[in-house]
């Protein structure tokens, strides 16, 4: 070997050498896609509030702002640079944008995105191109049940957890139903939605019958004259829906006059999300749901995050935050706690796959309730869901709900490695209530 060889090679294994033995160089700045519904009929409910919430946490994260033990400024020190998407437009649409997203405007990660037909189709594509990616809404459990994730997080419990819980405030609120049907969207959501309730029933009250006239109208359809008379015309003493967007407030605004909900007990696991926006043209007597412990069902619960997130959302923005604020504040958190951590553990800025790794099995205290990484091998929450019935407060010239309860995550969700269907169909095994 000549000498320029030999000094070479030498050059070469020091430069490794310091490669791997000095810390990360910290980073200035994380830049993070948060798609959400900004048009169309889901945006007033759903997009808007949720990129609200998203918007007032990373400002507090840049700023240094939330309360203890989240007080450090940025991602592992980093600020958060964030690119507001609309989620408009169809799946077809997102996959190209999310490709866009990743490929060439080289985000470092996406949080978002609330439509479960989203998800379903961004997930083989997320794991192909490998990016970051915290699912803050959607809520179809087939996420994960279809397969293996590497790179997605979902922040918050799925669907089953909504419909189980349900079951569970039937029967515990009214032992006496004997019929229930149902009207929910004809897409992933509404399907999954009904079958585990459905199923959860013939489980928990397996001497209620179902109708036979379960309605599974289009999405975004916006009238539903028909279906409304249908209902009323069924037997049936229980509606359960898991409406959502425009449809859930097109469907109470229509269904209220015909005295639809003094004919029958409504539950709406997603009606949270109305409260506020309808104010008192909501009707009292519904039962609502907010798809967990999010909105005007933790009003009440007082702790230092909670009282911070209300406080400062309403100064904000002059309401109170609903359902998709917490859920996309609490994604935000989440990626914040996974980069901090992994910071620590690497003694610098840490790489995305030192992120990744700290985001397993993630366990932390959130805005209004706690979280555990713990499904599908610590990418998939859990938490408590809750329900209440509405009752306009007049003190207070506000929305109310009354008769909340609580339910654990270990009781409404399946173990993990087991699907929601087979955990519901075998009776619910090993559930903790």
């Amino acid at each position: 070997m000549t000498t320029n060889s030999l000094m070479g090679a030498i050059g070469v294994s020091v430069a490794a050498s310091l490669i791997m033995t000095v810390p990360a160089v910290a980073k200035d700045s994380v830049t993070i896609a948060v798609p959400a519904f900004l048009s169309g009929p889901a945006a007033g409910p759903f997009g808007v509030p949720a990129r609200n919430g998203a918007e007032m946490v990373i400002d507090a994260i840049n700023a240094g702002k939330l309360p203890a033990p989240y007080d450090s400024k940025g991602f592992a020190g980093a600020s958060v640079v964030a690119d507001y998407i609309d989620e408009s437009g169809g799946n077809t649409k997102q996959v190209a944008e999310y490709r866009n997203l990743v490929q060439k405007r080289e985000v470092d990660a996406v949080i978002g995105y609330i439509s479960s037909g989203s998800c379903a189709a961004l997930a083989p594509v997320v794991e192909e191109l490998k990016t970051l990616t915290v699912f803050a809404v959607c809520g179809t459990p087939r996420v994960f049940e279809d397969g293996a994730r590497e790179y997605i997080f979902r922040t918050m419990s799925h669907a089953t957890a909504d419909n189980v819980a349900a079951a569970h405030y039937v029967k515990d609120m009214f032992p006496g139903v004997k019929t229930y049907t149902g009207i929910n969207q004809n897409y992933a959501w509404g399907q999954d939605s009904w079958r585990d309730f459905e199923l959860a029933m013939k489980v928990l009250m397996p001497a209620a019958k179902q109708s036979d006239k379960v309605q599974f109208p289009k999405i975004f359809a916006g009238q539903y004259g028909s279906e409304i008379s249908a209902l009323s015309l069924d037997d049936a003493e229980l509606v359960h829906s898991s409406f959502w967007d425009g449809d859930l407030e097109g469907f109470i605004f229509q269904a209220a006059p015909r005295g639809l909900f003094e004919k029958k007990k409504v539950i709406f696991t997603v009606g949270g999300t109305a409260a506020y926006r309808l104010g008192k043209k909501m009707p009292d007597g519904l039962i609502l749901g907010a798809r967990g412990p999010y909105g005007i069902l933790v009003r009440d619960r007082k702790t230092a995050l909670n009282d911070w997130f209300i406080k400062t959302y309403f100064d904000r923005y002059g309401t109170y935050p609903s359902g998709p604020a917490y859920q996309y504040g609490q994604a935000v958190l989440a990626t914040k706690i996974a980069y901090d951590k992994a910071a620590a553990a690497a003694g610098g800025f840490p790489s995305k796959e030192q992120v990744i790794a700290s985001f397993k099995g993630l366990e932390f205290e959130s805005f209004s309730t706690n979280v555990k990484m713990a499904l599908a091998g610590g990418h998939q929450a859990l938490t408590e869901n809750v329900y209440g019935i509405t009752k306009w407060n007049a003190d207070a010239a506000e929305p109310g709900v009354t008769d909340v309860k609580f339910y654990p995550a270990e009781c409404i969700m399946p173990p993990d490695g087991v699907t929601s269907v087979e955990w519901i169909e075998k009776g619910m095994p090993g559930a903790k209530c």
